[in-house]
């Protein structure tokens, strides 16, 4: 089978990795990729959301699956497009429709799905550039800290939790009348703030069946003790220590059941990844967010943890046979560390030279922002590199990702040394 897989990030690098490893895999693209997937699949210069390039593409190399990595195309609607277009409505998408796509697209969206199929999530309201001083007076009534979420997509940059009920309003006033996330915040939702510690649940689905992964927990702050701004990510451990057989059953049966149930119920065509941004309050799981996509960093801790052939997986959701295939987990636990560039996640510099990557042995190694340059693996983004290890458990696969990561060098390298530290 001759597969595409959009994107250029850690995710779809940990995704190149594992579908090689498939026997049904015989040839991968990756659109555009990065170095990573350069040196095991073959680069693509097309981007993500250009539909018309990926359709003459697809058509030229008798492309059978597409699999979307990003959440950009998938909101544009890669899978709608697909779907109408004669030519190609034979090759399976992995990814949801356009509307589906809305979970992480629209934040009110999102909320009003959870709402509406009665699947726990925190208080809110949505408002505009219109009815600013109306969240401002919201604001007041809500205890601090104050959630702000930007409604659509900001690059994982669009929320933000302040102490000060002034600062707070002046961040609303930013985002709507100041557009301070451009479009993404021309609507915001004001959240009641919720206390607990945060995980992730990531569900597979052919749209009526569904198979739970392993659960993941991520790391958003750039500076240790999770201060400092909101990243893409610093690192992830797989899987949640404290996620026990009682948590994981309310996560079943409370959200994710429902969660599958309601697309089907809302007449909602969805064959791809279900990311639910969960936080455990006192034992009781709540939904942050949707994401309709794998996180990153989450992937590259998650991936290597299933011991299931991953483009089989796929088959089976193009084909809504994923009730009929087994999903085989590694027992092990796996920890990421990213290493980033210095200045992330504001302004940093690109094109430095990555050295030591053919010295590490004891972890896998997945590109994130790099590219190839004059034989050189150089640095092309804010997050660089994700460095995956596995252990016995959690802290033995961290001290492994943290002995590689001394074998490796760019100039301005930055890590956080403490992911984990809240699981101890």
């Amino acid at each position: 089978m001759t597969i595409l897989l959009l994107g250029s990030g850690g995710r779809e690098h940990a995704f190149a990795w594992k579908m090689l490893q498939s026997s049904l895999c015989t040839k991968l693209f990756v659109a555009p990729g990065n170095a990573g997937t350069e040196s095991i699949a073959i680069n693509v210069n097309i981007s993500p959301t250009d539909f018309e390039s990926i359709k003459r593409f697809v058509l030229q190399e008798n492309i059978e699956m597409v699999v979307v990595g990003p959440e950009d195309p998938l909101v544009k609607g890669i899978f709608d497009f697909f779907e109408n277009d004669t030519d190609l409505k034979h090759i399976p998408v992995i990814g949801p429709s356009k509307i589906g796509a809305q979970l992480e697209g629209s934040k009110e969206f999102a909320k009003e799905f959870l709402v509406r199929h009665q699947i726990p999530t925190a208080a809110y309201h949505s408002f505009t550039k219109e009815t600013v001083e109306n969240g401002c007076r919201f604001l007041e009534k809500l205890q601090p800290p104050y959630v702000l979420k930007a409604d659509g997509l900001a690059a994982g940059k669009g929320v933000l939790i302040i102490q000060d009920l002034s600062e707070a309003k002046d961040e609303l006033r930013n985002m709507l009348v100041n557009e301070k996330f451009g479009e993404a915040s021309s609507k915001v939702v004001i959240e009641e703030f919720l206390d607990g510690i945060e995980l992730s649940c990531f569900v597979l689905t052919d749209g009526k069946n569904y198979k739970i992964l392993p659960t993941a927990k991520d790391y958003k702050r750039i500076g240790e003790g999770d201060t400092g701004l909101n990243t893409g990510g610093m690192g992830a451990v797989s899987p949640v220590p404290f996620v026990d057989d009682i948590l994981l059953e309310k996560i079943e049966t409370r959200i994710v059941k429902p969660t599958i149930e309601g697309l089907q119920k809302d007449g909602i065509v969805y064959k791809g990844f279900v990311f639910i941004g969960l936080i455990n309050v006192k034992g009781e799981p709540i939904v942050i967010e949707y994401n309709v996509r794998m996180g990153d960093p989450e992937t590259e801790v998650v991936i290597p943890r299933l011991k299931s052939d991953l483009v089989e997986l796929f088959v089976a959701v193009a084909n809504e046979k994923l009730d009929e295939v087994s999903l085989e987990i590694d027992s092990r636990s796996a920890t990421t560390i990213v290493l980033v560039s210095g200045g992330y996640p504001e302004d940093f510099e690109k094109g430095k030279v990555i050295s030591g990557i053919e010295n590490v042995t004891d972890s896998i190694v997945f590109h994130a922002g790099t590219k190839l340059e004059d034989n050189f693996v150089v640095s092309n983004g804010g997050r660089v590199l994700a460095v995956t290890s596995y252990g016995d458990d959690f802290q033995e696969a961290i001290k492994k990702s943290y002995q590689s990561i001394d074998k490796l060098h760019f100039d301005t390298m930055y890590f956080r040394k403490d992911i984990g530290f809240d699981l101890l």
